[in-house]
């Protein structure tokens, strides 16, 4: 039987979920053995599989709904050459709202990847795997989710907020071997728009072999914005760092909202970039003071090195080389010793 959920906190099938594995005691993971050595060679224990998901609806973002503006004036002039802008979401553009959208979606999965694993015991997520995909019927809605395993520290000292990375066991281990902590798994995206102008289309319907530089302006501009969104919210969550776990870029046409369906410079290239990463801090430890070296008297040097001579004089074995260093600095010390 179905239970009402009001959208806050755990979904019933998580907490029956989360209530069943407590009860039984057992936990389960996608741990290989190999990985499950590593974790616990660092000090950590895997409590069980956390998982996040929401789907969202997307509004349309076809002709005249705004997400994929190129906002070049000269759209709709078939001979139009001048140069148009890269409309990025990261400036403010209007895709920048179909950006907002994808990024809620995320956090929202991810917020509840978190809360199932601090109600698992667990102190954070690794190997988490973030998809997104259409959801089953429904073309205008996608299903954000992310799933890994939970795992704990061994010992009474607690983390304020679960951590999320997507590093495996393996990797996971060499960081926290390595003086680093991951903090949180980000997404960094970005979409451009780019109006085909007469100049644009001349270089991509040409006989000979050559650049099509708005293309090339286009790409290098989103990767790049993506880039610079994943550096802000790694700031943004404290780290000190960015490990990027992978990188995509999709590129399509779309009609151009500014240009009337009649005229033949009609068309805007869209690009979208997404990258995946785990921001990471080092440690924050004390320095270890240097240990102290005591030093006790045995006696005055003088005395020492009479009874060693003493010692070398009734032996036959000794030394004539060492004898005569040892005579040496006891003359040197004089009423000294």
């Amino acid at each position: 039987m179905s239970v009402l959920w009001s959208g806050s906190g755990l979904p019933p099938a998580a907490e029956q979920r989360i209530a069943d594995a407590q009860r039984h005691g057992t936990w389960s993971s996608a741990l290989s053995t190999g990985e499950f050595a590593a974790i616990r060679s660092v000090g950590f224990e895997p409590v069980g599989q956390a998982m996040g998901s929401a789907v969202y609806h997307v509004g349309r973002v076809g002709r005249y709904w705004g997400y994929y503006d190129c906002l070049y004036l000269g759209a709709g002039f078939t001979f139009s050459s001048a140069p148009g802008p890269v409309a990025l979401s990261g400036e403010d553009a209007p895709s920048a709202g179909l950006v907002q959208v994808f990024d809620d979606a995320r956090r929202t999965a991810l917020s509840r990847l978190a809360a199932e694993c601090s109600a698992l015991g667990g102190d954070g997520v690794v190997a988490a795997q973030l998809t997104m995909a259409p959801f089953p019927s429904q073309p205008n809605c996608l299903e954000f989710r992310v799933i890994g395993t939970a795992v704990r520290a061994r010992g009474d000292v607690r983390a304020p907020q679960p951590f999320t990375c997507h590093l495996d066991g393996q990797g996971f281990a060499k960081l926290v071997s390595a003086g680093w902590v991951p903090v949180e798994l980000l997404v960094g995206m970005s979409i451009g728009v780019r109006h085909d102008d007469f100049g644009t289309r001349s270089q991509a319907l040409s006989w000979g072999n050559t650049e099509v530089e708005a293309w090339s302006e286009l790409v290098g501009d989103v990767r790049a914005d993506a880039r610079h969104q994943l550096e802000l919210q790694g700031q943004r969550r404290g780290g000190d760092g960015v490990i990027l776990a992978s990188g995509d870029l999709r590129i399509w046409r779309e009609p151009c909202m500014r240009a009337s369906r009649l005229a033949a410079e009609g068309e805007d290239h869209v690009s979208e970039a997404t990258m995946v990463g785990t921001t990471i801090a080092r440690f924050a430890t004390r320095s270890r003071r240097p240990p102290t070296l005591a030093v006790l008297p045995l006696g005055k040097r003088g005395e020492r090195l009479r009874t060693r001579l003493a010692a070398m004089d009734s032996s036959p074995y000794g030394d004539p080389a060492e004898r005569r260093k040892v005579a040496e600095e006891l003359a040197e010390l004089g009423d000294q010793g």
